[in-house]
């Protein structure tokens, strides 16, 4: 074997397997599609770019956009400053079936998303891996909170998350630095909601900015947020967690990580004879030669719709359906979170009072519906995630003519507070969600595309409903003056929270993975990214894949120590 471990995959989840598996003694090979980012050269790094330095003012021509990224282009965070961090459309495509849009916004380089992730962590609650089990969608999970939440405080505590603690049983604390705190117009709308509307909770935004470093952050070059909010560019303070910025530099620092950019993972060999796979086929972006890198362990971390092209072209005699695919799950129950619900509003009723830059993050709103039983006639859940910002300004003064003393006096001048309020709800599993390949394309390195087959159905479209139902409601209850509301969601995807093509569960015949994120039919594969996910909850999911990450990598290495694999 060339090495104990394979990762495909250097993101958030793959960065994580990495870290924890080097750190455990494995000789690790981490395989990145995309190319290398050297967080360390500024010439990869955009974040310390003025206005005025970047192309365009930061913005991308329409023609450009059109042609390459019709796609990335409906994702805020692209602009000239990032567009090296996102895929162009015209060079990676997929299918979607007629009028079922999906927005699969994506970023090949080394770490991934999570260089231009939105940093927001919570944790699943007790209730969420229950979900599935209580109401009968999905497969049960195979595990709950309590098997995980060691691994929430271990994640926590490398990636330093922000927050505070608030004993909410929807929304479990954790191992929180101190929190970015609320404005003051952000405390008078916490003020109103909670009194006007008993059982909700307006709390500062978790967040996976360090407003604090500890000691194990500065050993690897991080430092504390600057508060500037150009996070999708990258970090040259390191502030955020990122696997450039955390579990990389981690794993590289034992001695024991390879990391191999421009790989495309083509598929994963499987040994039928001793009914484990033996190696991953790769194809070098560049020169489209192929190789075979072979690992007693192999780590599929690929992202959702990755890790399931991979299985889903990993055909052989034994397995012709694709790798692990007994059950026929790999592909299927694809979730997001329903997304794009805004309500925007403002208000004259606030102090007249302004703050220190731009934070990283601002209020979270738990869910508070379902929590002990029916609310309405739909299951599940959402929160809301908002924040306010105060009109004029310098901004507003820049935008119009002017010189001198009337110019700086115009920017003194303050304008009313907004409020943007979004809502994101769960979406259910469903076996007709599914990514599956396309009969009729291949990519430039000739392998199948991915048709993605998505549709959001009655119980999502309730729940959006009722999102933008509260969002108005608390928005005027707090003295607001509603001037947007969406309540028609967007595309499927871009949410970017996209999940549950490997699903885990007890039973084989209707799952993919068992509670060590471990293949029913092929026990040296460990699938631990979004794939893994039985359900979705509402909350932001990143921070539950790195947590399965830790755990399935320490099971990991036990097993071989033991002998087991």
């Amino acid at each position: 074997m060339d090495f104990d471990a394979i990762v495909i995959g250097s993101g958030m989840s793959g960065g994580i397997a990495a870290k924890e598996l080097t750190e455990r003694g494995l000789k690790t090979l981490v395989l990145e599609r995309g190319g290398n980012i050297d967080r360390s050269n500024q010439a990869d790094q955009t974040d310390w770019m003025q206005p005025w330095d970047l192309p365009n003012a930061g913005n991308i021509p329409e023609v450009e956009l059109a042609e390459d990224y019709p796609v990335q282009s409906q994702c805020y965070a692209l602009s000239s400053a990032t567009k090296h961090l996102f895929v162009k459309d015209s060079e990676h495509p997929y299918q979607t079936p007629e009028n079922k849009p999906f927005s699969w916004i994506r970023g090949y380089h080394l770490g991934g998303r999570s260089i231009m992730w939105g940093r927001q962590s919570y944790r699943l609650s007790a209730m969420d891996f229950e979900a599935n089990a209580r109401d009968g969608h999905g497969s049960d999970w195979p595990i709950r909170y309590d098997d995980i939440a060691p691994w929430y405080d271990h994640i926590e505590n490398f990636i330093g998350v922000s927050g505070s603690r608030e004993g909410l049983p929807q929304l479990p604390d954790g191992d929180f630095l101190p929190p970015f705190e609320l404005n003051d117009a952000e405390l008078q709308f916490k003020r109103a909601v909670e009194s006007n509307f008993p059982g909700r909770k307006v709390i500062p935004g978790r967040v996976a900015n360090l407003r604090e470093a500890r000691e194990h952050h500065r050993e690897l070059g991080r430092g504390p947020c600057q508060v500037r909010s150009l996070c999708e560019r990258g970090c040259t303070f390191g502030a955020y967690h990122s696997s450039l910025n955390s579990s990389l530099p981690a794993a590289q620092r034992t001695g024991n990580l390879t990391v191999i950019t421009d790989a495309i993972v083509h598929s994963i060999e499987y040994d039928a004879a001793s009914g484990k796979a033996t190696g991953v086929r790769v194809i070098d972006a560049n020169t489209k030669e192929g190789s075979t890198h072979t690992a007693k362990v192999i780590f599929c971390n690929a992202s959702t719709i990755g890790t399931a092209q991979i299985l889903l072209n990993s055909t052989s005699e034994a397995m012709p359906r694709g790798l692990a695919n007994s059950s026929d799950m790999v592909g299927r129950n694809i979730m997001d979170h329903l997304y794009g619900l805004l309500t925007v509003a403002t208000f004259d009723n606030m102090p007249d009072t302004f703050y220190f830059g731009r934070r990283p993050t601002g209020f979270y709103i738990p869910r508070y519906r379902n929590l002990g039983g029916a609310d309405g006639d739909y299951l599940r859940g959402y929160g809301f995630q908002g924040g306010f910002s105060r009109n004029g300004g310098a901004g507003a003064a820049m935008a119009g003519p002017g010189i001198g003393e009337d110019l700086k006096a115009r920017g003194r001048q303050l304008g009313t507070w907004q409020m943007f309020l979004a809502g994101f709800g769960e979406i259910l599993p469903h076996p007709d969600n599914r990514v599956s390949l396309s009969t009729s394309e291949t990519d430039q390195w000739g392998i199948p595309v991915a048709h993605i087959d998505v549709a959001l159905r009655e119980n999502e479209l309730k729940l959006a409903a009722a999102i933008q139902e509260d969002g108005r409601a608390m928005a005027e209850a707090a003295g607001g003056t509603v001037v947007t509301s969406l309540g028609t969601p967007s595309p499927p995807g871009l949410g970017i929270h996209e999940m549950g093509t490997a699903r885990m569960g007890a039973d084989p015949a209707t799952s993919v993975l068992n509670k060590w994120n471990q293949a029913h039919d092929v026990p040296n594969l460990f699938i631990t990214d979004g794939a893994a996910m039985a359900s979705s909850g509402c909350v932001n999911p990143s921070l539950t894949y790195m947590a399965l990450s830790a755990r399935a990598a320490d099971a990991t290495a036990s097993m071989l120590a033991e002998g087991a694999l």
